[in-house]
């Protein structure tokens, strides 16, 4: 799937490995998640991967239909599944330290 990024931080880390220390032991793991995303060809393919554990978050953030997907046991990519002319696209909203 396509993705694009909503925070400069979080496309600087991608791109650059930029500030990669604010995020202890979780890199390796965010690439890893960010391949299987440009690998899928939809949604269904990321839900079919059990171990993202990929979710629609409650409260807040599920009225803004954020998702996340799991980096490790204790962080979290948030993501919003957006559309545009060309289809769907993930939007990659930041990193949660869910601990």
């Amino acid at each position: 799937m396509r993705f694009r990024f909503k925070k400069n931080k979080i496309k600087l880390l991608y791109t650059e490995e930029k500030n990669a220390h604010k995020y202890p032991g979780v890199v390796d793991d965010f690439f890893e998640v960010m391949a299987i995303i440009e690998a899928a060809e939809s949604e269904q393919d990321l839900y079919a991967n059990k171990g993202l554990r990929f979710e629609k978050l409650s409260g807040q953030r599920g009225k803004k239909n954020q998702r996340s997907l799991r980096l490790n046991k204790q962080w979290r990519l948030i993501v919003i599944i957006e559309k545009d002319e060309d289809d769907k696209y993930v939007l990659i909203v930041d990193i949660e330290d869910y601990h």
